[in-house]
């Protein structure tokens, strides 16, 4: 597949991962709402905080460094050994789902039982989710090295779906089930989530479109492990590098989930807070996950496949690294300007979208300053999630070894910033930390991205400038914005609010016209990457 095929590829991944993270976040924020009116916020922190950090933190463990490990290179490896490999995923994930659990159950405060009934059974279903899970992984790893983009799209969405249906069908008979429906419903999840896999693979080998592509595996006791004739069960290769990505991983949990260990672990807030905060906390990153995450999702595996790990950009393929530098070049002028339109209109809207979503539980208290301090978080979050995902696709072996030591510092100073700030500020310091953290994270990839090129005419990090006249738009846009919720928002009715909205309704098309006509580049990229492929699909 050559460097184009794979762009393309990626590009079109990219956008499937973001219709699928639409649908997911838009059903998740319609739920939550739903269930607001249903059960108690005590309910909802434990559930969103406290067993989703138990299934997260299994998950992303026990397979997070097999996935980098082996989606690195070329789809040209043995398989069966990579198989092997991937299927070692499920007996880690057993052995992290009991020791955590032992810990959630005997170790953390246990919630009022009156209050929060079903604790323990949660704590386990939680758990059993999570292996299930897992038994898809290399399934997903095929899927993913292949570019079967439409699989993951179908296959998650039907997830969610049953996983929100069957969520809101128990909220409404059995609302006293308290945690039983809660945790059914993620049993539900994961397991239709495996079945639709199952089935996609077991219809697709032996069949004429796999010959056709020249799929590796023909027949479904391929996907078994199984043992290699004159070669070892594993690519050892792969697997040091899995060793080298899990250290890694570990601290990297740390520090995506590093507000609710802090939450979970030392008690910095009461179930109900930690409920409240988790709202706004998935409220301000709607748009951080479902256009960011698959972005950067996406396009490591292009850097992995054009890019050969470890080399400087003096020692590969000239087009290959022109193509590298251009492509992240835009995409990081497209994420900056995307996080700047949410820290701008973000300040001036947070009161507004929480008294509309959740009425005065979210838009009374901390709720309004916690989504402002969360815009300028995403800002952060979206420069360093492509930074990052080029900087983990370049990286040899050891490079990212030396970078598990700056992850291990980042990960103590984050937990301890996010302690110190919470008892100086409340809830909004866990944002306050998780900004100064990825600043650094972010000065680390940019530190590294210019000693890639330094040797190359590619200068991708001037991405990170936007044009002198979109700045002032920006800078203007945040002033009226700002003087109009002080002038009309939110006690004087909705004429007013609605007045509000279209005066940021009239400033974000100043800012869309003025990067249409001085981001040329980036509009050029977008236009030839994905609009492109759906003009051709009209025609």
């Amino acid at each position: 597949m050559s460097s184009q095929e794979v762009l393309s590829s990626a590009t079109k991944l990219a956008s499937y991962n973001v219709l699928l993270q639409v649908m997911f976040r838009g059903l998740t924020f319609v739920l939550n709402a739903f269930t607001l009116r249903f059960v108690s916020k005590e309910i909802i922190g434990v559930v969103n905080v406290r067993l989703t950090l138990l299934y997260s933190t299994v998950v992303f463990l026990a397979r997070e460094a097999f996935r980098r490990a082996c989606l690195s290179g070329s789809t040209e490896q043995n398989w069966t050994q990579v198989i092997n490999l991937l299927w070692l995923t499920v007996p880690v994930g057993a052995l992290w789902s009991v020791l955590l659990g032992w810990v959630w159950l005997c170790l953390l405060e246990v919630p009022d039982p009156a209050g929060t009934p079903h604790y323990e059974v949660g704590v386990l279903l939680f758990g059993l989710s999570a292996v299930v899970e897992l038994l898809a992984e290399p399934l997903w790893v095929l899927a993913q090295a292949h570019m079967f983009v439409r699989l993951k799209v179908i296959a998650e969405s039907l997830s969610i779906i049953v996983k929100c249906l069957l969520t809101v069908l128990l909220v409404l008979l059995v609302p006293h089930w308290g945690l039983y429906i809660f945790s059914l419903a993620q049993l539900a999840y994961t397991s239709f989530l495996v079945l639709c896999y199952v089935l996609y693979f077991v219809k697709f080998l032996g069949s004429q479109e796999a010959e056709k592509s020249s799929f590796p595996l023909s027949r479904v006791r391929d996907l078994l492990p199984k043992c290699t004739r004159d070669k070892p069960v594993v690519n050892w290769r792969l697997a040091k590098l899995t060793w080298s990505f899990f250290k890694q991983s570990f601290l990297k949990q740390i520090l995506t989930e590093g507000e609710r260990y802090v939450m979970t672990f030392l008690n910095v807030l009461n179930f109900g807070d930690q409920g409240v905060y988790d709202i706004v906390n998935n409220l301000g990153s709607l748009v951080a996950r479902f256009i960011f995450q698959p972005i950067e999702e996406s396009f490591y595996i292009f850097f992995a496949k054009v890019l050969e790990r470890g080399k400087q950009a003096k020692q590969q393929n000239t087009d290959d690294v022109t193509m590298a530098a251009a492509v992240l070049e835009c995409l990081l002028k497209l994420v900056l300007l995307i996080g700047l339109t949410i820290t701008v209109f973000g300040y001036a809207y947070s009161h507004l979208a929480l008294d509309i979503y959740g009425g005065s539980l979210l838009s009374s208290g901390s709720g309004p300053s916690l989504l402002r301090y969360y815009s300028l978080y995403v800002l952060l979050l979206a420069v360093n999630g492509v930074t990052e995902c080029f900087t983990f696709a370049a990286m040899s072996k050891e490079q990212v070894d030396r970078y598990n030591f700056v992850m291990l510092a980042l990960s103590a100073s984050f937990l301890s910033l996010s302690y110190f700030l919470t008892q100086w500020q409340g809830s909004v310091g866990f944002i306050l930390a998780n900004c100064l953290n990825m600043t650094l994270r972010i000065a680390h990839s940019v530190r590294y991205i210019q000693g890639y090129f330094s040797h190359s005419s590619s200068r991708p990090l001037a991405g990170l400038l936007p044009s002198p006249a979109l700045l002032l738009v920006f800078l203007g846009s945040a002033g009226l914005t700002a003087l109009s919720e002080v002038l009309l928002c939110c006690d004087s009715g909705w004429i007013s609010r609605l007045v509000h909205i279209a005066v940021g309704a009239v400033c974000l098309l100043a800012v869309l016209i003025t990067a249409f006509f001085t981001e040329t580049k980036l509009v050029h990229f977008i236009r030839t990457q994905y609009l492109s492929r759906y003009t051709k699909k009209g025609m």
